[in-house]
């Protein structure tokens, strides 16, 4: 019987590896359990990368949050946004715009219990506990309510999330559903894992995930351009992450040597027209 944190929260399965938890590991976290870690070793046998993997998402996030307040956006819907890390998006563009709001929302209880801590005392951020593939109970929920403004432009962010949203759950449908109730001029935000480089290394990584309490389902470009529908993509469009406009004055070396294959990651930032 696994060891339970004082931390943790008492509904969750210590057993069951979640990719959030997952994900903490990546980064160095040490909000996660040993079914988390153990999982996540496996999944760094069929991907050594990920580390580096899960940085150069993270680093695309500030860029295309970046991108976007500076486009004027002041609401941002993050879902999946998983546990609290360095440079959250709140962060992010409340050092372009202090007005700016931000709503979480994640299904993880850590990411939840740990959210809902860093976020006490912040004004312009708040935290939702759902299912981001419950779009309608997302939407509904009261911390939304005067806090966000659908009838003005709103960015949706999906990172690293739609991946983990199985074919036989519509992730179009669901996109669509986050996009059909916000204003012209509203932004979708998306990282996507893809097997187009290295498919028998993807079909790997998929297997390992299916053990997680979230299969994943690695897209490819022309799958991933489809779910943006709707979206009118900004330049350079959906491209490797790495190479989504990049902070070439702040850049750090790339551990991975540019190697998209490697990173196996694609992003986009879409406009609602």
């Amino acid at each position: 019987m696994s060891h339970r944190p004082a931390w943790a929260p008492d509904e969750i399965d210590l057993e069951r590896p979640a990719p959030a938890r997952m994900y903490d590991y990546y980064l160095g976290g040490s909000h996660n359990f040993a079914a988390d870690r153990e999982l996540a070793e496996k999944a760094l046998g069929a991907w050594p990368e990920l580390p580096q993997v899960t940085r150069a998402n993270r680093a695309f996030l500030r860029r295309a949050v970046t991108f976007l307040a500076r486009e004027g956006i002041t609401q941002f819907l993050d879902l999946g946004s998983g546990i609290p890390t360095v440079g959250n998006v709140h962060e992010i563009v409340a050092a372009l715009n202090p007005k700016a709001r931000t709503v979480y929302v994640d299904s993880d209880p850590v990411a939840v219990s740990h959210s809902r801590v860093l976020l006490a005392d912040t004004p312009n951020a708040r935290f939702v506990h759902a299912d981001m593939r419950d779009p309608a109970r997302v939407l509904a929920d009261p911390a939304l309510d005067g806090f966000l403004d659908f009838n003005e432009p709103v960015a949706v962010l999906m990172f690293a999330v739609l991946h983990f949203v199985p074919d036989v759950d519509d992730p179009a449908a669901i996109v669509a559903a986050y996009r059909e109730p916000s204003a012209p001029g509203s932004y979708l935000a998306v990282s996507h894992a893809t097997r187009d480089y290295l498919p028998e290394r993807s079909r790997d990584l998929e297997q390992v995930y299916s053990r997680s309490s979230a299969t994943m389902t690695m897209r490819s470009h022309a799958e991933i351009t489809a779910l943006m529908s709707g979206y009118a993509l900004v330049p350079p469009g959906l491209t490797d992450m790495t190479r989504w406009r990049p902070d070439e004055e702040n850049a750090l070396p790339d551990p991975l040597g540019g190697d998209v294959e490697r990173y196996s990651g694609y992003g986009a930032v879409g406009r609602r027209e």
